[in-house]
């Protein structure tokens, strides 16, 4: 039992990585990319109306991505070349996008008797590794999003650290004045960033749509953007710290649906289902102290 959930918890804390590293990126840059729940939903919704009409999980995928990436193009303008407010202009983009996809899902699929349906990522077991006691069955019995989370975090944490290009990601949310100064255009690096994030929520989306459920619904996300979004503050702007907070919510979505699943009758099933979302409220609340980037959600303007 101990093993399933943990094995469940690696599973769930996927899409949670993809938004909270892709969030590490542009929030580095001084880019808070507020519409992220939007993005997670129109990446599930993409993917799962690919995926239906072609048959194939891979070209979900790639439109997922792709319609990730449209809604950080519409975020970017309107916050770093137009210089619009970036929690309002999210929040905005959020609800435009919940009213699209319902709209879209309306369009392109009517109103069927039953509910519509893909056969998700399978999960696949690697040769050896899978048979290491405990061990194999959570890290090496997974789907191929997941398996890409190992690459991830250690790719994440030596480009942000160890290369020049993390250098000046990190340098254009502490002091965007002197990137500018030494000929590197900021507005360009952010706007970059924030595409960057679109690409990774989008397929963070596509998980739960075709990755996992197999089906989608316009509550399809319920609210895990804005958690992989807390998780970029709660791990500190750090990779390694966001792949340790999707680990901590993972567990708690895993051990949610495990209760919920079970005859377990003396709790409601509504308080399992609010779990990871209090987990989130009391971990922000417990942290003391946040190395917040200098110009997180402040507008670059040029001086003259």
């Amino acid at each position: 039992m101990i093993v399933n959930l943990l094995s469940r918890a690696m599973m769930m804390s996927t899409p949670l990585l993809f938004g909270a590293l892709s969030e590490v990126f542009s929030e580095r840059t001084g880019m808070m990319v507020t519409a992220i729940e939007g993005i997670f939903l129109m990446g599930a919704l993409a993917g799962f109306t690919t995926a239906y009409i072609s048959g194939s999980l891979g070209l979900g995928l790639l439109f997922a991505a792709l319609a990730g990436l449209l809604v950080a193009i519409l975020y970017a303008y309107l916050c770093v070349t137009l210089k619009q407010h970036q929690i309002v202009t999210g929040t905005a983009i959020n609800i435009l996008v919940a009213g699209l996809c319902s709209f879209l899902q309306r369009v392109v699929f009517g109103v069927p008797l039953s509910p519509l349906t893909v056969e998700p990522f399978q999960k696949i077991a690697i040769p050896l590794l899978s048979k290491i006691p405990v061990l194999g069955p959570i890290f090496f019995n997974q789907n191929i999003l997941t398996y890409s989370v190992y690459f991830l975090v250690p790719l994440g944490f030596f480009i942000l650290y160890k290369t020049s290009l993390g250098l000046i990601i990190r340098s254009t949310g502490e002091n965007p004045e002197a990137v500018d100064v030494s000929g590197i255009n900021v507005s360009r690096v952010r706007f970059i960033a924030v595409m960057f994030s679109g690409l990774m929520c989008g397929i963070a989306g596509a998980f739960y749509s075709i990755g996992y459920l197999g089906m989608f619904t316009t509550n399809i996300i319920g609210g895990r953007g804005w958690i992989a979004f807390a998780i970029c503050f709660l791990g500190n702007w750090n990779p390694i710290g966001a792949f340790i907070g999707t680990i901590i919510f993972g567990l708690a979505e895993a051990f949610a649906i495990l209760m919920q699943s079970s005859s377990i009758s003396f709790l409601p099933n509504e308080l399992f289902i609010a779990l990871p979302y209090i987990l989130t409220i009391i971990l922000t609340i417990s942290r003391k102290s946040f190395n917040v980037p200098a110009k997180l959600g402040t507008a670059y303007v040029k001086e003259n």
